[in-house]
């Protein structure tokens, strides 16, 4: 999360930041009014007033699970698209002839939207437009293209 973020978080005294906390259910009439949560750690649950919610659910991509032949950064992001690149071109590895496609991993037909992919906007609204570029890319992959 950024720091300016942080920073109007915690001087905000209508925001509750609550860590290792599970939302169970949300109700009100014709808006949210309460929240039912349970504390991950004690198992207590509980039922508090709110107006609003907003889940952040960390920055850590959980990329370990992908086969090493899939470049990621120090922080283990999935490298993709030009910033495969140096220099103009792929390294060694990449198998084509043509350059990695925007959203590409190095794997070739193995794409990465989403906060997953280094150097993304990590935005929901930009994961949505990417996930939607990838199948047009999925499809140009699989005709050669």
């Amino acid at each position: 999360m950024s720091e300016y973020l942080i920073r109007e978080i915690e001087s905000a005294p209508n925001i509750a930041v609550r860590h290792r906390v599970a939302v169970t259910g949300g109700a009100g009439q014709s808006r949210l009014e309460h929240l039912a949560l349970i504390d991950l750690e004690s198992g207590a649950a509980e039922t508090v007033d709110a107006a609003a919610l907003f889940v952040l659910i960390g920055a850590e991509p959980r990329t370990q699970w992908l086969p090493d032949a899939v470049q990621r950064d120090q922080s283990g992001f999935v490298v993709t698209g030009t910033d495969l690149l140096q220099g103009g071109r792929p390294d060694e590895a990449w198998p084509l002839r043509r350059l990695p496609m925007f959203l590409e991993s190095s794997l070739p037909g193995v794409f990465a939207v989403g906060d997953v992919r280094h150097g993304s906007v990590k935005r929901v609204a930009s994961a949505v437009g990417e996930g939607s570029i990838a199948i047009r890319l999925v499809h140009d992959h699989l005709r050669g293209d």
